[in-house]
């Protein structure tokens, strides 16, 4: 009899290792739907009607409390949802829309908090940005837990909501065909921070305005609303174009939603809110069409369109005359070549008599005081035209618009200093 029992407690006692072991695995298994995992890497395989979701196999914790994600393609939408779920959340729901989920949404920069109905939180995010999600293990005081978010390394807004006794899960969220992100389960966050802004702050004293506009080392990036011709974001440089430096750089590094960028020359006061080239005492070349504007919002063809990796320039072709002592010796504005593998335009000050004459005779600002130069813009290092304009009492700044979420640009001043 003795011997039935002690079979029967074996055979129980396996039963039971057997059950553990399941539930151990299935607690530490990652799960998702509608999504394609190809090592770090998921894309969304729905039709857009759906959402699709993945959830990590384990919770942040002390040891791994912050978890980021790499936008690589925003897709047509670009509804991508970074956030912290319960384990068992329901993988055909975005993360933020469930009780006891919270979640930083790409598309709208809202932040959802277990509802369906955000709230305005951050700035939105496109392809190339990177979303961080994390949580304060010092701040479980009263069963709460308080959530942060960052965005590309700085951190965008917290919230503190109730602690979950299983754990908060790392969760993305996708809703539109082309979606793909990168998936850090081990970032780390907070060391680096410092070097980032001194990075900002070694740079920021080159622009004497910034309106709606972020700056990151050389790179700017429009942070306005980008609904109306109203929300041009502007950055303008603080110093003037010179016979000492004329001539200045920018590559789209995003294009954004349109492409709204441009680059051009303007007067000190130039209205913020006004793209370069559609007010008076400003000149430039507009990305998404081409087109040139000198001091009216109707802009006249000029040269090609510009797009993701191409490089705009601006520089002035000062008369000989312009300084007392000029050099002697300079570039015909007429033959400026780019170096073959250098894509560098060539250091081309002063244009020439024969240069003047052929240009249109096209009607200049009325302004009293000021000389004519000649304005060139340049596409991948080679002029592809120019505008004889009148210099505003004060000089010409490098000046940059931008008007469509997710536009950015790296920006060099003084792209011939060597």
């Amino acid at each position: 009899m003795d011997d039935i029992n002690l079979h029967y407690r074996y055979l129980n006692w396996r039963r039971r290792i057997r059950e553990i072991r399941e539930v151990r695995a299935m607690r530490f298994q990652e799960r998702y739907k509608r999504m394609l995992k190809d090592g770090d890497t998921l894309s969304y395989q729905g039709n857009s009607d759906e959402v699709g979701c993945y959830v990590a196999p384990r919770p942040l914790s002390k040891g791994n409390c912050y978890f980021e994600v790499t936008i690589m393609d925003t897709g047509v939408r670009g509804t991508i949802a970074v956030g912290l779920v319960p384990q068992f959340y329901k993988l055909d729901h975005q993360p933020g829309w469930l009780p006891h989920s919270v979640a930083y949404h790409a598309d709208d920069g809202k932040l959802y908090n277990g509802n369906t109905v955000g709230q305005q939180f951050g700035p939105k995010c496109s392809r190339g940005d990177r979303i961080g999600c994390g949580i304060h293990m010092d701040s479980f005081e009263a069963g709460l837990t308080t959530v942060f978010f960052t965005k590309n390394g700085k951190e965008v807004g917290s919230v503190v909501i109730p602690a979950s006794p299983d754990g908060l899960f790392p969760a993305i969220g996708m809703h539109s065909l082309g979606e793909e992100v990168r998936l850090d389960l081990q970032a780390e966050w907070g060391p680096d921070e410092d070097d980032s802004v001194m990075m900002v702050d070694s740079h920021e004293d080159d622009w004497g305005r910034l309106h709606d506009v972020r700056v990151s080392g050389m790179v700017l990036e429009y942070t306005g609303k980008g609904k109306s011709i109203m929300d041009v974001g502007l950055a303008q440089a603080r110093q003037s174009l010179s016979t000492r430096s004329h001539y200045f750089e920018v590559e789209i590094v995003d294009p954004g939603e349109k492409c709204y960028i441009a680059l051009g020359l303007a007067r000190r006061d130039y209205p913020k809110n006004r793209h370069p080239g559609w007010s008076r005492g400003s000149v430039a070349y507009h990305a998404d069409d081409g087109k040139i504007f000198h001091g009216s919002g109707v802009g006249d063809p000029f040269g090609p369109r510009c797009f993701e990796g191409d490089v705009m320039g601006c520089g002035i072709m000062f008369p000989r005359d312009y300084i007392l002592n000029s050099e002697d010796d300079s570039d015909d504005g007429e033959n400026v070549e780019v170096q073959p593998k250098q894509r560098r335009v060539q250091n081309v000050l002063y244009f020439n008599d024969e240069d003047e004459e052929e240009e249109d005779g096209e009607e200049m600002e009325q302004e009293h005081e000021g000389r004519k130069v000649m304005v060139f813009f340049t596409r991948n290092g080679k002029i592809i035209g120019k505008r004889e304009v009148v210099v505003p009492p004060g000089g010409f700044y490098p000046t940059i618009g931008m008007l469509s979420s997710g536009e950015k640009v790296k920006v060099d001043l003084h792209p011939l200093s060597g």
